[in-house]
């Protein structure tokens, strides 16, 4: 008797990780056409060219089928040329979308079994198609745009982690929450080899409405997996920071994903973001996102901050 390992399919024996930039993604993951044995996962992820391409094929194929089906039958079509194959894909095509013009019907009996079959595979087709377009019409999709690089600069006496997330719809993300992981590897004591995952915890990890930006900030305290790291270090073990960011899209209340990665060559050590927020004169506030994946290292913030209180005392003075 076969085990239940034996009885199920394992995956392809072979899955290649590739190393893109500091960052380890296995080959082809999600790609529309790893799905070709599983139908219904490709037709959610292959483009709407694909899409509609294999649908109008499947469409013209059944129709070729029942014509073929037709023409079997003799003279079993009124109204059509016996054995003319064109006559009977079109009569098939206004059976299978029950148009039914009335030029041409079936015949004899063995042409109104045929039309019964095709009528029932119509149903289940228009079915399957609507249910497929609906699925990915009503797919939700989060507009998240994250800073292109993350910094690590003194924040409250601790050195913090932070990189930028906004909101890239006009609209609010309800209940947003997002998750920050560490990946290195990693050898045991037994010296085999791991790739290790830590959680980060961070200072605010949720949000009741993001609606603009969110500053996400990881203190690098003796809790933290990145506490006593150097940028060496890290490029070292191939670490990477994975992000997850979820939550409730309130215009259609469906609840969204996103996810980025940080690669160590993406992390700026003794950096800052570039402001992005400023004072209208009537005193208002307006979030400015060109310099959104803009940063500055600390000695030249520093310099500008000296440079700008000196300014204020000349002026005041």
């Amino acid at each position: 008797m076969k085990s239940l390992l034996h009885r199920k399919k394992l995956p392809r024996s072979v899955r290649r990780i590739e190393n893109r930039d500091g960052k380890f993604a296995v080959a082809d993951l999600g790609a529309w056409y790893v799905y070709w044995r599983d139908p219904y996962h490709l037709m959610l992820t292959v483009p709407w060219w694909g899409f509609v391409g294999i649908v109008s094929g499947a469409y013209v194929l059944i129709n070729v089928i029942f014509a073929i089906l037709f023409l079997l039958g003799g003279d079993a079509i009124i109204g059509a040329k016996p054995g003319d194959f064109w006559d009977a894909f079109f009569f098939s095509v206004q059976t299978l979308a029950s148009i039914g013009y009335g030029v041409m019907s079936p015949k004899t009996f063995y042409a109104h079994t045929i039309v019964m079959v095709e009528s029932i595979v119509s149903l289940l087709a228009i079915a399957v198609v609507t249910g497929l377009a609906f699925a990915r019409f009503s797919k939700p999709t989060a507009r998240i745009i994250f800073s292109e690089v993350a910094v690590v600069e003194r924040y409250n006496g601790l050195d913090t982690l932070t990189f930028r997330a906004a909101n890239g719809r006009h609209n609010q993300i309800v209940e947003a929450q997002v998750m920050m992981t560490l990946l290195r590897d990693e050898k045991t004591q037994e010296g085999h080899f791991m790739r290790r995952f830590y959680e980060m915890k961070l200072a605010r990890h949720r949000s009741p409405s993001f609606i603009l930006t969110w500053s996400i900030m990881h203190p690098i305290d003796e809790d933290s997996p990145l506490y006593g790291e150097t940028p060496e270090s890290l490029a070292k073990s191939r670490a990477q920071i994975v992000i997850s960011l979820t939550g409730l899209d309130e215009t259609v209340a469906y609840t969204i994903h996103s996810r980025h990665v940080y690669s160590a060559q993406e992390v700026r050590w003794d950096h800052r973001f570039m402001d992005i927020i400023h004072k209208s004169p009537n005193g208002d506030r307006y979030l400015d996102y060109t310099h959104f994946h803009h940063t500055l290292p600390l000695e030249a913030v520093e310099r500008w901050c000296s440079t700008s209180e000196r300014a204020s005392l000349d002026q005041t003075g």
